[in-house]
C-alpha cells in the first residue's frame, strides 16, 4: 500500500481524501510490492568528500530553528464524510440510541501533518504539495512554538513542491539551496522533520544512489538515502554537511509504512528553480519541444543502426511546435539537447522543462539520410509547455486500392486501408498506411505486441502505402544483412517504434 507522507489527527479521515494524496504513487509502484510513499521536493548542495563527522550536534542546532511543522485542515461536509457517518451511527448504536442523532450535516475539519523549511528570512516556506493539496487553512508551528496562518503563494504538481508565506513580525531563521548536481554516493546527509506528528526529529546518513525513477511524476530524478524518512517528513528537508538544502524528503520504500532506509528526495537542482518561479508569479513555466519520445532498446539501436542504445527517439511531431519549426523529424534519434548527452530517453523531459522559454537550443539528433544514417545538428527555439494543447488533425488521404500481403518473416498479414477495415479496427480518418489484418501466434511480430488494427506507417524510416512496400522494406533490410527492421506503428492515435527481428523462414 501507498501512502502519503504526512500523518493524521483524526483516524477517521475520510476516504475520498486519503486518495487524493496517495494516487500519484499507488498507480505506479504497487505493481512492485506494498510500498510506503512520503512527497518529496528537492533542494541541494554538496560538500567535498570527507569522513563521517564525530558528531551532528552542532549542524543540526544550527538548522533545527529554520525547520518547521506544517498542518493543515480541510472542511468536510455529509457527502465527503461517509466514513464518520458510519462511525457515529455505530457508536451511538452500541449504547442504545438511533443512528439518526448523530448530527449528519455536522462539518469537521481533519488534519494532516507535514514539514517545511524557511528558505526567505521574510517567511517564505517550502514544503510539499500533497501536504497543503485542498487545504481550507494552512498553519505553520516553528522550531519555539511560534506559530502562524500561511498563505499558499503557489503550487506545482508535477514536481510535488508548494511555496507558502507567512507574515511574522521578526526575521525568521533561514535556510539555503545548495547544489545537488556535486552529490555523490556515499555522501553524508541529515534529514529534518516532523516524523508522526512529534516534531523537529533529526536522522542521519548517506547517499545510496542518485538520478531515482520512482514513477512518481514526470520528472522523476530522486536521491536516495538512507537516512531515516518516516510519515510527516514530507516537504522536509536535506542537508549536507555544509548546512545546505539539497534535498526534500519525499518517498520511502516500505512494507510496513515504518522506515527501512530506502528514503527518496527531489534534487535542489529541479527544486529551486521550480520554487524560484512560484515566488516570482505563483505559477511554472516550463519549455517546450513538441515530440512524443520512447526509450531506445537495444533492438531499435541496431534497427536505427545505432552503434549503442542511447537517446530518445522521436515517434511523433506536434504540427506547428518548435521542433518541426526547426526541422525534427519524426524517427530521429535525440542525442544532445543544449550541449548535454542524453543518455537515457527520460532525461530529455527534464532538461526541456528546466530550459527558459523562448531560448535557442542545440539539439544533435541521429537521422538516416541519403547516405545512411549520420549526426545532423539543428537549432531550436523553446515554446511553452500547455497542458491544455490539442494536436492538430490531418487531413483524410485519398482511398487506397484494395491489396493485401503476407510477410511469414515477420509473421503478418497485411492489407491496404479501405473504408471497410477503417470501419472494422475502428481506424482514426487521419491514419494513413498499411494496416495488420493478422498476427501468426509464433512469430516475432507477436513477441513484440504487434496486434490486429495495428497501422504500419513507415519501414526502417521509409513510408510505406501498400503491403507490397512493407514486404520489399523487410526483404532488402534481410538481403543487407541485417536482423532487426523497425516499424513505425500507429495504434489508437499513438505512434511507437517497434523493432522486430527478421526470421529466416
Amino acid at each position: 500500500m501507498i501512502h502519503g507522507a504526512m500523518t493524521s489527527t483524526t483516524a477517521g479521515l475520510s476516504k475520498g481524501i486519503r486518495t487524493k494524496v496517495l494516487r500519484a504513487g499507488y498507480e505506479s509502484l504497487a505493481k512492485s510490492g506494498t510500498v510506503f510513499l512520503v512527497a518529496l521536493l528537492a533542494l541541494g548542495s554538496q560538500a567535498a568528500a570527507r569522513s563521517a563527522p564525530e558528531s551532528f550536534a552542532d549542524l543540526a542546532e544550527s538548522l533545527l530553528p529554520a525547520v518547521v511543522n506544517v498542518s493543515t485542515t480541510q472542511s468536510v461536509t455529509q457527502g465527503e464524510s461517509k466514513e464518520f457517518e458510519e462511525f457515529f451511527k455505530d457508536f451511538f448504536e452500541r449504547r442504545g440510541q438511533r443512528g439518526e442523532e448523530a448530527p449528519p450535516q455536522q462539518r469537521r475539519a481533519p488534519s494532516s501533518l507535514g514539514s517545511g523549511f524557511i528558505i526567505d528570512s521574510s517567511g517564505f516556506i517550502v514544503t510539499n504539495n500533497h501536504v497543503i493539496a485542498e487545504a481550507d487553512e494552512v498553519t505553520v508551528r516553528l522550531h519555539d512554538n511560534s506559530t502562524y496562518k500561511a498563505e499558499i503563494v503557489g503550487r506545482d504538481e508535477k514536481t510535488d513542491l508548494a511555496l507558502l508565506k507567512v507574515d511574522a513580525d521578526k526575521p525568521l531563521p533561514a535556510v539555503k539551496w545548495g547544489n545537488s548536481d556535486r552529490l555523490r554516493i556515499g555522501d553524508w546527509v541529515m534529514a529534518i522533520g516532523n516524523p508522526f506528528g512529534l516534531g523537529g526529529t533529526v536522522t542521519a546518513g548517506i547517499v545510496s544512489a542518485r538520478q531515482r525513477d520512482i514513477n512518481a511524476g514526470p520528472y522523476d530524478d530522486f536521491i536516495q538515502s538512507d537516512a531515516a524518512i518516516n510519515r510527516g517528513n514530507s516537504g522536509g528537508p536535506m542537508f549536507n554537511m555544509d548546512g545546505d538544502v539539497v534535498g526534500v524528503n519525499t518517498a520511502i520504500f516500505s512494507p510496513s509504512g515504518g522506515s527501512v532506509g530506502i528514503g527518496f528526495a527531489i534534487p535542489s537542482a529541479l527544486a529551486a528553480n521550480v520554487i524560484r518561479q512560484l515566488k516570482d508569479g505563483g505559477t511554472v513555466r516550463r519549455g517546450w519541444l513538441g515530440v512524443r519520445i520512447q526509450t531506445v532498446t537495444e533492438e531499435l539501436a541496431e534497427g536505427l543502426r545505432l552503434g549503442k542504445a542511447h537517446g530518445a527517439l522521436v515517434a511523433h511531431v506536434t504540427e506547428g511546435g518548435p521542433a518541426e519549426s526547426a526541422g525534427i523529424k519524426q524517427g530521429d534519434v535525440i542525442l544532445r539537447f543544449d550541449g548535454r548527452e542524453v543518455g537515457e530517453m527520460r532525461k530529455l523531459p527534464r532538461m526541456v522543462a528546466e530550459t527558459p522559454i523562448g531560448r535557442k537550443v542545440k539539439v544533435t539528433v541521429w537521422r538516416k539520410g541519403g547516405d545512411g544514417f549520420s549526426e545532423q545538428s539543428l537549432n531550436v527555439t523553446l515554446g511553452e509547455l500547455d497542458d491544455t494543447q490539442v494536436a492538430a488533425v490531418s487531413p483524410t488521404e485519398p482511398a487506397p486500392k484494395d491489396e493485401s500481403g503476407q510477410i511469414q518473416s515477420l509473421g503478418l498479414g497485411l492489407a491496404a486501408i479501405t473504408p471497410e477495415l477503417r470501419q472494422r479496427f475502428q481506424l482514426d480518418d487521419k491514419a494513413a498506411g498499411v494496416v495488420i489484418t493478422d498476427v501468426a501466434d509464433a512469430g516475432s511480430a507477436a513477441e513484440k505486441g504487434l496486434r490486429p488494427g495495428d497501422v504500419i506507417v513507415e519501414v526502417d524510416q521509409e513510408e510505406v502505402t501498400s503491403p507490397s512496400e512493407v514486404v520489399d522494406r523487410v526483404e532488402k533490410a534481410r538481403d543487407e544483412g541485417y536482423r532487426v527492421v523497425t516499424l513505425l506503428v500507429l495504434r489508437q492515435g499513438d505512434f511507437q517504434w517497434v523493432a522486430v527481428p527478421i526470421s529466416n523462414s
